[in-house]
């Protein structure tokens, strides 16, 4: 059911998930080295076709496992704090992130909610 697509850059690797049956783009994610030891999820987005039938999960096991391969102790990522994006925050929590202050280059705002997720 997936497709990988691995970018020749350690800095980013994008995930492209596609449904076999047409051919159609189910979803993709991004995940960006922000140093040696700590990598951030820069993008997830699942087609609207697609929402609520597990491609998020999919996606987001697929970086978790690049993130392992790549020895990086901490993931990081940003999402949104209005009711839009609690599907995706949940999602996060149910992988074990947790709520954390902002990271690198973000700022505290009403708007974003940053998680973190320690790699063992």
């Amino acid at each position: 059911m997936t497709s990988d697509k691995l970018g020749m850059h350690r800095s980013k690797i994008e995930i492209k998930v596609d449904d076999l049956a047409d051919g159609e783009l189910a979803g993709c994610g991004a995940l960006k080295e922000l140093d040696h030891e700590h990598a951030e999820v820069k993008s997830m987005k699942t087609s609207m076709a697609y929402l609520r039938k597990g491609f998020a999960c999919e996606i987001l096991s697929r970086i978790l496992q690049v993130a392992q391969t790549r020895e990086y102790l901490k993931i990081s990522l940003e999402t949104g704090s209005s009711d839009a994006f609690l599907p995706a925050r949940k999602l996060y929590e149910q992988f074990g992130f947790k709520q954390c202050g902002p990271f690198g280059d973000y700022v505290l705002n009403p708007y974003s909610t940053c998680y973190e997720k320690h790699l063992s």
